[in-house]
């Protein structure tokens, strides 16, 4: 794509690499293309630059509003005033390989067939990610990044550039995350693909509709805590009386919970590839740093050398605080530098994207060490 401006003055880019990279599984994307967006300005010392990694659904376009006028992902983070100030930090957005906004993935083009890699993309991982944003840095001349920020599969990018490029980031952000997925959220995940994979649509090369919206259903009641739902929608009816009936769609469903699934599990299907929701998932299924040292978290975390803030939210239950503290602990083990917040919030995973004031806060106040880090060694 042509190069664009948003509302914040940001630029959207292409930004194609000529090395092959060989990924977890042996295979070689010959070349590929990284869409990304920028925001703020890069310092002299190019020592202010924070790398922002998206989770499943999300993308480059991190914040301000696009030129179709989407909001960003996490607008309330990053931008000029926020926690993440784009007055003080040049922010990188980048959308991973294998995803459906523009970087190389199963809906561009294979340059070996002339037609579009669908099926045939190959399984990617969170470290074959990491290893591409490496390559990312390189072409953007950042020797170091100031900190590497994400909230659940993007802090797992995160956890990984402390472990593979450990002299490349003074400070790592772990948002709602967990060192590994437990055997319920792979069994989440597989439910949610095999809606997909047994879409009959998908297996003739359509698009699995109906495949994708329930794979979307399955996940966001995973983002959602009980409490959540219950305030949101208790059991109210969407009409006045119970019809007696099934369906599918939303003018069929019975409870108000009902119809907002289906209808957040129709307009997933309407943007979201399901080849991209087959690898990514995947990649969460796959990571687990500590396999590779006998299930030893801190050996993994042992060579890290920046600093780390951990944070976590009491209702999340698909990355509960348990799972974040085990992160804690291996990195207090090998004596590394970290700090942790545990906030009481009632939104379970999806809190990590919302606007609670003690989050906002523990944010801002880290970021702004980070900050005055930036100023002392330029000083």
């Amino acid at each position: 794509m042509p190069a664009s401006f948003n509302s914040l003055n940001s630029l959207t880019r292409d930004i194609a690499f000529t090395a092959p990279l060989t990924l977890q599984s042996g295979a070689v994307l010959p070349a590929y293309s990284l869409r990304t967006e920028t925001y703020g300005t890069l310092n002299a010392a190019k020592s202010n630059a924070i790398l922002v990694c998206h989770a499943l659904n999300a993308s480059h376009h991190v914040a301000g509003v696009d030129e179709q006028g989407d909001v960003g992902w996490w607008d309330n983070m990053v931008g000029t005033g926020k926690p993440v100030d784009t007055n003080v930090f040049f922010v990188v957005g980048v959308n991973n390989l294998g995803s459906c906004f523009g970087s190389t993935g199963p809906t561009t083009v294979n340059p070996a067939t002339g037609e579009r890699w669908g099926k045939d993309f190959p399984v990617v991982t969170v470290e074959d990610w990491v290893n591409a944003q490496a390559a990312l840095a390189d072409y953007l001349g950042i020797a170091q990044w100031a900190a590497v920020l994400g909230g659940s599969l993007g802090a797992m990018q995160a956890m990984s550039w402390a472990i593979q490029y450990p002299e490349r980031l003074r400070h790592c952000v772990m948002i709602a995350t967990a060192p590994k997925l437990s055997a319920q959220n792979i069994a989440f995940n597989d439910v949610a693909r095999q809606a997909i994979l047994k879409d009959p649509d998908y297996a003739t090369g359509g698009v699995p509709r109906s495949g994708l919206s329930v794979a979307r259903m399955i996940g966001h009641i995973t983002y959602l805590s009980d409490d959540d739902m219950a305030e949101k929608f208790g059991r109210e009816l969407k009409n006045d009386a119970l019809q007696f009936k099934f369906g599918t769609d939303k003018a069929s469903a019975d409870f108000q919970v009902e119809s907002y699934l289906r209808h957040q599990g129709e307009k997933f299907a309407n943007y979201f590839d399901a080849n991209t929701y087959l690898l990514i998932t995947k990649a969460l299924d796959y990571f687990d740093p500590a396999g590779k040292h006998g299930g030893d978290l801190s050996a993994a975390l042992s060579g890290a050398s920046c600093d780390f803030f951990i944070a976590s939210f009491t209702t999340d239950w698909r990355f509960s605080p348990a799972r974040s503290r085990e992160i804690v602990a291996a990195l207090i083990k090998t004596r590394k530098r970290v700090s942790y917040a545990e906030i009481d919030a009632p939104h379970g995973h999806d809190a990590f994207l919302l606007d609670d004031a003690r989050y906002m806060s523990a944010m801002r106040a880290y970021f702004k060490r980070i900050e005055i880090n930036i100023q002392g060694a330029t000083a």
